[in-house]
């Protein structure tokens, strides 16, 4: 239930966990085993994806391109399945391609390159690490403990970070009671996603850098209890160093309670490090603002930016502030879709990422002409990016592929891949093909839709299908690579799978995004109907043999297609999903949701709650597999159980699977498989 992407939030797992660092000689540390992720000889000759394999895959993290331009760092994460290690090493690859060169061999993570290119930070367990670019003397900052993240000036002198300092008074404090284990709660926003307020914030920290040493730090938010970056993704990209080190530019929230739950309006905060003066360049703007991008002589800062507060799915602007003038202009005004992954080429020329027609694309923007251009084509996803002394490199990943980094010809718009990080896999893996499909509507309205085929598709034979129900709502629905919803995992266990972009996904213009707010059970769900009939009438697709799949808004649309479906589906799977509009809207935490989104509380009777899906569960006589994650606060996890209770009552056949310890995500590895093996075994029982 966020427009945030949920792989987001997985890639800022990965990219902070890590083991241990093998340090110098005067340390005890060990470096534990590589993790094998060859794939047995069973595994090579099934030839398809399995549980087990996805498992296996490397997960590209974060990337830095080096300050000429030559050189990316980049870290990768491999899972050992029997024991849920998770291991994390950078590695070095030059952008004209060839063999990547692995520079810690004991965990590393957040690299980033410092001393005009001749020196590497990174993050190590709870350390700050310095290495050569050719992996050689390694060392431990001395100084810095307890951080985050950590970004390190243009000139290299100085250093910020984050760390979380206690503000609040916990109840065993109040009391004198130190085995006590109660909270004591006076405001909302006391617990958010998926985790309970642990009585700190996130605050940003200067301090003096050698290279070697910090010393000095200063707290530039001292005192206050707002965040920066922001919950609940902490996403490092909401801070930036100014090309002169004088100054921070930072997001925050600077609202608590009730107001923090209903509003969106995030700032962003011109910090001076020398007078400790600060000004809001975002004020007066109701919505999110967030992600600065100083240019690269220092007088201006791009930013992302929302328009109207409480709505989270509003358009995703970019602008510009002036520094000298203090004024701001929104550049790419005209455009109806939402921007990210701002880079600066010059001075005049901004580089960027959009969701565009099913796929992400990198477009450019100049200042005086103010008219994006498209600069990338093909089915895939381009993002995040980095730009370094006219080079550009960006991930890649597609439903085919996980992600890697390719370089993208600033002139052509040619992509070439630089890593390959799964080759191995993919040489013993065939994945289905992917084919974009359009058809019409009820309403006349062109929906397209990507349906997956299984790896040995015969169009002669007839194939059970599945329905993907996007989440979101609003989020993209593009060529998306996840470690759990793969749409080739189900493709390879013989099922054709049909994702279409029904009314609100983003990526084809704010009014097909905005359309469904109010109408939950309107146009996008006669949508999915449109889709499966069409899919239905294919030659290729068994009929009697159809299922509805989703997580989030797309569990909700289970739950809510389970009650109109008029017998199309065989099959439902759901997970964390809305079931009770008015218990769910008594539950959750960020109340400027569904304030937007289902027009606010139940007590003011909003026409919108007629499409609770508990209103119509008397209707549902399909089985259906429900599950969710005990530490899910978005969607909390008793909307499932009374969906399964209800299903279980009326004497439809259902499941409940219950993670412990998961939340609005599945993040376990084992837990992922167990997910995975209990996913397909409901629909071959039931399909097949």
């Amino acid at each position: 239930m966020k427009r945030t992407s949920y792989l987001l939030m997985i890639a800022i797992v990965l990219i902070h966990v890590s083991c241990k660092q093998k340090a110098p000689e005067t340390t005890s540390r060990e470096v534990p085993e590589d993790i094998n992720t060859s794939l047995t000889e069973e595994e090579k000759a099934g030839g398809v994806m399995t549980p087990e394999i996805m498992q296996k895959f490397g997960r590209l993290g974060s990337f830095a391109l080096s300050p000429d331009g030559s050189t990316v760092l980049y870290t990768v994460t491999l899972t050992d399945l029997p024991t849920e290690r998770r291991q994390t090493d950078i590695f070095s690859i030059p952008v004209s391609g060839g063999e990547p060169v692995r520079l810690t061999t004991g965990g590393g993570s957040s690299p980033q390159w410092f001393d005009e290119g001749n020196k590497i930070a990174f993050v190590s367990g709870s350390d700050l690490m310095t290495i050569n670019p050719d992996g050689s003397e390694l060392a431990r900052v001395e100084g810095i403990s307890g951080f985050e993240i950590f970004n390190i000036s243009p000139d290299g002198k100085k250093i910020f970070f984050t760390k979380r300092v206690k503000l609040d008074q916990t109840a065993n404090e109040k009391h004198d009671f130190p085995k006590a284990n109660v909270r004591i709660i006076n405001d909302l926003m006391y617990r958010h996603w998926n985790a309970w307020s642990d009585y700190s914030y996130s605050h940003i920290f200067v301090a003096s850098f050698n290279g070697k040493s910090v010393s000095g730090e200063k707290d530039i938010m001292k005192d206050q209890k707002y965040e920066s970056p922001t919950a609940p993704f902490f996403d490092e990209r909401e801070i930036a160093w100014s090309p002169d080190g004088k100054y921070i530019a930072y997001t925050s929230k600077r609202l608590r309670g009730i107001e923090d739950a209903r509003s969106t309006n995030t700032d962003i905060y011109l910090h001076e490090l020398a007078t400790g003066k600060e000004i809001n360049i975002t004020e007066g703007n109701g919505g999110y603002d967030r992600n600065p991008v100083f240019s690269p002589d220092g007088s201006g800062i791009a930013f992302q930016s929302m328009e109207r507060n409480g709505y989270e799915a509003d358009l995703d602007r970019l602008f510009v502030y002036n520094i000298s003038s203090r004024t701001r202009t929104w550049v790419s005004k005209g455009w109806e879709f939402d921007v990210e992954n701002l880079s600066w080429a010059d001075d005049q020329n901004i580089w960027l990422s959009c969701s565009h027609l099913g796929t992400s694309q990198i477009f450019r923007i100049n200042l005086n002409a103010k008219k994006v251009e498209m600069v990338t084509e093909g089915i895939h996803n381009l993002g995040p990016l980095s730009l370094k002394s006219g080079v550009l490199v960006a991930g890649i990943a597609s439903m085919s592929m996980a992600p890697e980094i390719v370089a993208v010809d600033m002139t052509s718009g040619e992509i070439k891949q630089i890593t390959a990080i799964n080759k191995t896999i993919y040489e013993s893996v065939t994945m289905g093909k992917v084919e974009e499909k359009y058809i019409k509507t009820k309403d006349n309205q062109d929906l397209q839709m990507w349906v997956v085929f299984p790896p040995s598709f015969d169009p002669a034979k007839k194939y059970p299908a599945l329905l993907f129900c996007n989440g979101g709502p609003q989020s993209t629905l593009d060529q998306f690579w996840s470690y759990r919803w793969n749409l080739q995992m189900m493709a390879a266990k013989g099922y054709i799978v049909y994702a279409p972009n029904r009314r609100g996904v983003a990526g084809f213009g704010q009014a097909w995004k905005e359309q469904i707010s109010g109408d939950y059970g309107g146009a996008n769900m006669q949508d999915y109907l449109d889709a499966t009939d069409a899919m239905a009438a294919e030659n290729y697709v068994d009929r009697e043999k159809m299922a509805a799949v989703g997580a989030s808004y797309g569990g909700f649309s289970v739950y809510y297609l389970a009650g109109i479906h008029g017998g199309r589906f065989k099959a439902f799977i759901s997970h964390c999903g809305m079931f009770n509009f008015t218990s769910w809207y008594g539950s959750t935490e960020e109340l400027w949701f569904p304030n937007k989104d289902i027009e606010g509380p139940y007590w003011n009777n909003p026409l919108s709650y007629q499409y609770s899906p508990h209103l119509r569960v008397e209707e549902w006589d399909t089985p259906i597999m429900i599950i969710v994650g005990a530490n899910d606060f978005r969607i909390p996890y008793t909307q499932s159980l009374e969906a399964f209770q209800a299903a279980q009552i009326l004497g439809v056949p259902s499941r409940l699977v219950f993670f412990e310890d998961e939340t609005h995500f599945v993040l376990r590895p084992q837990n992922s498989v167990i997910w995975q093996r209990e996913f397909f075994e409901w629909l071959e029982t039931y399909l097949n």
